[in-house]
């Protein structure tokens, strides 16, 4: 950076300091904190949405910890989450239909201010992070690649248990992780994500081709 840059880089971030402590780039006016700019940001929402604010002792520890707890916190997370009540399929069966699964992965809906169309699900969106159908062009990469998940594992009763308790609550396995708690926050059904399982271990899924 050049001198000229320099300076005109120092004299921008003092006039903003300046500005702050004036109370504002009016003069008098004050800017809201942080915390009134979001509870303000939520008044003209469908009822019920502003427990949303509220964080559990799960997310106000990853948040501190900006998702990296040291090793005492990360055991405490995954202890605390593995305690929690896990809800099966009233069926009893972990392995769902990998045809809903598939449109549950592909589905990005709900959950958003004007996602309240009570007579449709909830979807999974896990393209967003994963790659699953080696087909797929468009996928995320925050989280693993999950192509040929069932193929490479097999189908044992206790690998099928654990990808529905994955998919239920993921903090149990891996604190601060980015992949929502589906089942914990009733993101999703227990028949829903049994037919996500049935989506990674299904032989016939396009996730196992």
């Amino acid at each position: 950076m050049n001198t000229k840059n320099l300076l005109l880089s120092a004299g921008a971030v003092a006039f903003l300091a300046a500005c702050g402590s004036m109370g504002g780039l009016g003069g008098g006016a004050s800017f809201p904190s942080a915390d009134q700019a979001v509870a303000s940001s939520w008044e003209n929402i469908p009822a019920g949405w502003e427990k949303r604010l509220v964080q559990d002792d799960t997310q106000k520890t990853c948040s501190a910890a900006r998702d990296k707890p040291n090793k005492a916190d990360t055991e405490r997370v995954e202890k605390m989450n593995a305690a929690m009540p896990v809800v099966y399929p009233a069926s009893g069966k972990l392995v769902g239909d990998w045809k809903k699964g598939e449109a549950i992965a592909q589905s990005g809906y709900g959950l958003r201010v004007g996602d309240n169309n009570p007579n449709r699900e909830t979807g999974g969106n896990c393209y967003a992070c994963h790659q699953m159908d080696k087909k797929e062009l468009s996928f995320g990469t925050l989280g693993p690649g999950l192509n040929q998940y069932g193929k490479l594992r097999g189908n044992s009763e206790a690998i099928v248990k654990y990808t529905y308790d994955k998919i239920y609550n993921a903090q149990a396995f891996s604190a601060c992780s980015n992949m929502p708690r589906f089942g914990h926050n009733g993101i999703l059904k227990p028949e829903q994500i049994a037919d996500l399982v049935g989506l990674l271990m299904d032989p016939a899924s396009p996730v196992n081709q």
